[in-house]
């Protein structure tokens, strides 16, 4: 049996809109064909519309409350304990409209998609081990 994966053996990825802490993908965890992680959007902050044209997405509503959109449709509410399932290649965004930080899951399938947010200009790493940061705006 495997042992369980702590959180603290992982680099955690920051952007300007909050963090991610990837807990199973190919590099960590041999013989996996997916990516699953931790999201945090901060207030009032979120994810641009894109697709992942190779991968679906799920994604798990943690805690808080922000706004979903699927391809191109409306965007609508979501809360804690609501799933989203995002199909191969459709476009869609999320945004945080509360006060407190959005926590979600996040699985991508198959893996891959996760690494397209390393490309993007706003993207550290902070190595496994290491507490990241938030700052607040001037």
């Amino acid at each position: 049996m495997e042992k369980p994966i702590d959180p603290r053996s992982v680099p955690t990825q920051t952007f300007d809109w909050g963090i991610i802490k990837w807990l199973v993908k190919p590099e960590y965890t041999v013989g996996t064909g997916l990516t699953f992680g931790e999201v945090i959007l901060l207030p009032g902050k979120g994810h641009a519309r894109h697709n992942h044209p190779e991968s679906e997405e799920i994604l798990y509503v943690l805690s808080g409350e922000g706004e979903q959109m699927i391809n191109d449709g409306e965007p609508f509410p979501i809360k804690a304990g609501d799933t989203i399932y995002v199909s191969l290649g459709v476009y869609h965004s999320t945004l945080n409209t509360g006060w407190e930080p959005l926590r979600l899951i996040a699985l991508y399938n198959p893996a891959g998609a996760e690494r397209v947010l390393e490309t993007a200009p706003d993207f550290k790493e902070v190595p496994a081990g290491q507490l990241p940061t938030l700052q607040r705006p001037e």
